[in-house]
């Protein structure tokens, strides 16, 4: 019977619910800290991104002619992991295909190291079963935190050193020569017999 309190009272505690939804809206869709107008065809644009991420240290997790994704990973402190990944798109402007609209997106995720707590079953006669919460020695990392990256002077930074590349890149010479008109198709018709 002096058992009965302390199982109430760890039953007490898990009744509490979910954290309430917060009303949050921070969206205003003003300014463009997001996407750079590049006189460069999208492929070439997004070679310059390429380069310009891995001369930061990102290791590229996704690379496609007009797509790059890029992930990086600090530590600030022991127990505290951060990972930010960059997601560039190059898309032709609108009406000239010689033109880029390079779009990009940083996400920042952060991870504390947490002690992760294991539970031990115990038979107690007349009860039944009983877990009790004993103090773990593993550690795991928690994700605490997700966000896009909002620094504008950060984006503008990246945006500069695409710009760089771009500028030290080789532009392609434009085809000036005529190209021949193809010969159009004759049948193969038998050679006229003269006429006797």
């Amino acid at each position: 019977m002096g058992l009965a309190p302390v199982v109430l009272a760890g039953c007490a505690g898990l009744s509490q619910g979910p954290a309430p939804l917060l009303n949050f809206q921070p969206e205003s869709f003003n300014g463009a800290a997001h996407v750079r107008h590049f006189a460069a065809a999208p492929g070439r644009s997004c070679e310059a991104a390429r380069r310009a991420l891995l001369s930061q240290g990102y290791v590229l997790t996704a690379t496609q002619a007009d797509q790059i994704t890029g992930r990086k990973y600090f530590q600030p402190t022991a127990e505290h992991h951060v990972q930010l990944e960059f997601r560039v798109v190059c898309a032709p402007e609108l009406g000239d295909e010689q033109a880029a609209a390079v779009f990009v997106s940083g996400l920042k995720e952060q991870y504390v190291l947490r002690k992760v707590k294991d539970s031990a079953s115990v038979g107690v006669g007349g009860i039944g079963s009983l877990s009790l919460p004993l103090e773990g020695s593993l550690d795991s990392m928690v994700k605490v935190a997700s966000e896009t990256v909002t620094d504008a002077a950060l984006y503008e930074r990246f945006f500069e050193l695409v710009r760089g590349y771009l500028d030290r890149a080789p532009r392609p010479e434009p085809d000036l020569e005529p190209k021949p008109e193809p010969e159009p198709d004759t049948p193969n018709l038998p050679a006229a017999r003269p006429v006797q």
